[in-house]
């Protein structure tokens, strides 16, 4: 599992670069030394090797990009000795020359204590920030009862592990239940409505006796929350799904998400769901959502994706044809399958929406 339910494999644990806060790539840590090697083995070999000296005035501030203050201060000492020692032909520059390199040697030193002091501040608050993002969405277990379970997520928002999806797997009283939702909007503004719905549904799962009554939980609760915010529009859709005592049957309701895909002997089709109105909107005479039940077999399994991967789009305009993809790697574990999707689908299309999927496998004998 990947992103908030495991780390990315792309870059740096979620995909930063270093530009973003990543420790620095090996070749920024070596183009210091390499540059002093360099300009130094140039000064001895060659009698013009004063011609290379203002190279040395570079490599102070490249080691701020990846160096503490200590080993800064002993690269610009390096530097200042250098331009002192006659074999390098490089002891007779001008006094402003000297007094300009000195000067950046310590400012690079200052810069560098600085940054070194703000990236521990950062580094701490990153922390705390990623602790309360995988306590919205704690890891998802391998195995909920009797179903198998893998799921991804991708957040929008760079740099962020939660967004505007949520899933989450549950088992209670009534069998083992799960649920995909998207609010709306993405991002950290997102995340509090996250809060709420996961709430409701955590709760409905252990005293509602139907997915229906669990939708209404969760519609009241995004009302409420609304209730005393002006032009407040939360609402977000959502999936729910339950299995049976015997896992031969899944029941379905649909409340403006996507219907999940089936696939089965290789094959994947996407079922049909009573569509029902999003969560949240409170609105007056619509009728709620129907629940639908799907009969289930030997091998089957059940792959649920947000709008981010349904609507996603290549260059040309069209959608990501998913139950397409699907049949291509039903062949693939359910960890694989995500991962394998994931990377179909950013070869194929941009996606700009939080992206989540779930893979939910029940052990029928």
């Amino acid at each position: 599992m990947t992103s908030v339910r495991g780390w990315s494999p792309r870059g740096y644990r979620d995909g930063r670069g270093w530009l973003q806060g990543a420790p620095p790539p090996r070749w920024v840590r070596v183009l210091p030394l390499l540059l002093l090697a360099i300009v130094t083995a140039a000064t001895l070999i060659s009698p013009d090797g004063h011609d290379f000296g203002f190279l040395l005035g570079a490599i102070p501030p490249l080691a701020v990009l990846s160096y503490g203050p200590l080993a800064t201060a002993v690269l610009s000492c390096l530097v200042v000795v250098l331009l002192n020692v006659p074999a390098t032909h490089l002891n007779h520059p001008g006094d402003t020359d000297l007094l300009t390199v000195t000067f950046v040697a310590l400012l690079s030193v200052f810069v560098s204590y600085v940054r070194s002091h703000r990236d521990a501040q950062l580094v701490t608050e990153r922390a705390v920030g990623e602790a309360v993002q995988r306590a919205v969405l704690p890891p998802l277990p391998e195995r909920v009862g009797a179903v198998g379970c893998a799921g991804l997520y991708r957040a929008a928002q760079h740099g962020t592990l939660v967004g505007g999806d949520f899933f989450d797997v549950r088992e209670g009283p009534f069998g083992v239940r799960a649920v995909m939702g998207d609010v709306r909007g993405h991002g950290l503004a997102a995340v509090s409505t996250v809060v709420s719905l996961l709430g409701a549904f955590r709760e409905a799962v252990l005293d509602q006796p139907d997915l229906e009554s669990v939708a209404a939980r969760m519609d009241r609760r995004l009302t409420v929350d609304s209730g005393d915010v002006p032009h407040a529009e939360l609402f977000a859709t959502a999936l729910l799904v339950e299995f049976s005592a015997d896992l031969r049957s899944v029941r379905l309701v649909a409340c403006g998400h996507p219907a999940p895909v089936l696939l089965r002997d290789g094959r994947a089709q996407e079922l049909a769901v009573a569509p029902g109105a999003p969560v949240g909107l409170g609105l007056v005479g619509v009728e709620p959502p129907k629940e639908v039940t799907v009969e289930l077999g030997p091998g089957d399994r059940l792959f649920i994706a947000s709008d981010g991967v349904w609507e996603a789009r290549d260059r040309a305009g069209r959608f990501y044809p998913l139950p397409d993809r699907l049949a291509v790697f039903a062949g693939a574990e359910a960890p694989e399958l995500t991962e394998l999707v994931w990377a179909d689908l950013t070869r194929r299309c941009e996606v700009r929406d939080d992206a989540t999927m779930l893979v939910l496998a029940p052990a029928i004998t």
